[in-house]
């Protein structure tokens, strides 16, 4: 499977490619950041954003993108930020007709780690040695992204199985 992990941000969208399966080795086919100047206009911002991860799409070609889901923040704008982001990421998706992932921090965290406390550097630490990097992802949001990747890929298949045992219970 070829998941296409985004770790939504204005200034700074964290981007991975990975590839992989659960119970087998996986790897890391892109590792990067969309960046977005403050100075720009929201749109042209968002524009970039949905450009970067347009590209991508077309390069890799993802089976399922894995997006974080947006939580309340206590600062009104930058969660606005973020969610617009990761809007971008949802209408490509839709677009494309790609599935798509949503995963919250605290499931992201667990998956990779172990624990949903974990901290940011325990995160990256795990997404090195998972993925067999030499050095760790930088920046963070990266990281977070090859993380965010790695849940679905571990996760998707089984949330998709509850999903279609519930519905057919209905």
């Amino acid at each position: 499977m070829r998941v296409l992990g985004i770790d939504p941000g204005l200034t700074r969208c964290g981007t991975g490619v990975v590839e992989g399966a659960p119970g087998r080795a996986m790897r890391a086919l892109h590792i990067g950041v969309v960046r977005t100047e403050p100075s720009l206009p929201i749109e042209q911002r968002l524009a970039l954003v949905q450009a970067g991860i347009a590209s991508l799409v077309d390069e890799y070609e993802p089976e399922v993108i894995a997006i974080e889901r947006v939580f309340s923040q206590h600062n009104v704008r930058t969660a606005m930020g973020t969610a617009q982001a990761a809007a971008m990421g949802l209408v490509l998706a839709g677009q494309r007709g790609i599935p798509v992932a949503l995963h919250t921090p605290t499931e992201v965290k667990a998956a990779v780690t172990g624990s949903g406390r974990a901290e940011k550097a325990q995160v990256t630490a795990m997404v090195t040695r998972i993925l067999c990097l030499e050095a760790a992802p930088r920046p963070a949001d990266a990281a977070d992204a090859l993380a965010i990747a790695i849940c679905q890929i571990w996760r998707g298949e089984s949330q998709r199985r509850l999903a279609r045992a519930l519905a057919a219970a209905r």
